[in-house]
């Protein structure tokens, strides 16, 4: 009798935790993040920031806006932090500037907006909603959407407002490590200034609204000493961003990889042609992200609320929101 009320048990908590629904996920980056690195006050800060870009995406859909709404809640409350590689804590290009990218996908007309090479948005994740919705184009970059986001009444800010002295700290020291080891990069070699000890700080957010709408959107600084105007995977569709009806995606790392493997497109295409479940699509992906050599992770939502999020470093930023509001944040493996 005690193996039959066990076995009940059993069956019934994998019922109940099996119908667990979410609403949002979200990540702030991944990479070689251990607890070993890090001390209790900034683990204390990350996880209040990820509480708080949560709740702030949660209370949009509980008041019954749209996961656009919620998403850009989020992202706006991680870019303005400067933990995270976006927005105000942007780290630095070669030249000593900060170089922002951001995209937003609405899976249900699968409509998208990104700006790439900006340098004095405030948040550069209002912008890509701008494109979206008030311009005929998909992408804008440098001055154009500067100047687009400013017609628009986003907030543009001295470029000075980006600076932070860990960021400018951390330029100074990949500089530094460049002119000792004086090597060139090859094609599938980690750049000198890109170590692999630097995390991805690449922020996202994945929103299912209560008209079961999703919308994946991403942002973030860069790579930090990037040269020649390097442009990433974050505000390319398809890449680091996607969404239909049936997922969103957004993915954080080396985004040379996750362009070449239309990373956020190809866990869509694994459920959409190979009918894959949420999970193994997306691991999938970035198994084959690491099969090329590169590094990162990704996060993923789809439309019955169930999420995915594989990284392929030693850690990653990430967490959740159920419909009822119970939050899960996760740094390490």
């Amino acid at each position: 009798m005690k193996k039959v009320i066990l076995a009940f048990l059993v069956l019934f908590t994998t019922f109940i935790y099996g119908q667990k629904k979410y609403v949002m996920v979200i990540h702030g980056g991944a990479g070689t993040i251990t607890k070993e690195n890090m001390t209790p006050e900034k683990e204390k800060a990350y996880r209040e920031k990820l509480t708080e870009a949560l709740k702030a995406g949660y209370a949009e859909i509980e008041k019954g806006k749209s996961s656009i709404e919620a998403v850009s809640a989020a992202i706006v409350v991680m870019e303005d932090s400067p933990l995270f590689n976006a927005g105000k804590g942007a780290v630095f290009t070669a030249d000593g500037k900060n170089e922002m990218d951001a995209s937003i996908m609405f899976g249900k007309d699968k409509s998208a907006g990104a700006v790439a090479g900006v340098h004095t948005i405030k948040n550069p994740i209002k912008a890509a909603i701008a494109v979206m919705q008030k311009s005929e184009h998909v992408m804008l970059a440098g001055t154009g959407a500067e100047t687009f986001a400013k017609e628009q009444g986003l907030e543009i800010v001295d470029p000075k407002y980006f600076w932070t002295k860990d960021r400018w700290h951390g330029l100074q020291k990949a500089k530094q490590k460049e002119l000792e080891k004086n090597k060139k990069t090859s094609q599938n070699t980690l750049p000198d200034s890109y170590s692999i000890d630097q995390k991805f700080g690449t922020v996202g957010a994945i929103a299912l609204d209560k008209e079961g709408n999703i919308t994946a959107g991403t942002s973030t600084g860069g790579m930090t000493n990037k040269k020649f105007g390097r442009i990433g995977d974050s505000p390319i569709i398809g890449a680091g961003t996607y969404a239909n009806s049936q997922v969103g995606i957004s993915g954080t790392g080396w985004g040379e990889f996750f362009i070449r493997s239309t990373a956020a497109r190809t866990v869509a295409a694994k459920m959409e042609y190979q009918n894959k479940d949420v999970k193994t699509a997306a691991q999938e992906t970035i198994d084959e992200i690491g099969k090329m050599g590169g590094d990162g992770g990704l996060i993923a939502l789809d439309k019955d609320g169930n999420i995915a999020m594989p990284f392929n470093t030693a850690g990653m930023y990430r967490g959740a929101v159920t419909e009822n509001g119970d939050i899960e944040i996760e740094i390490y493996r």
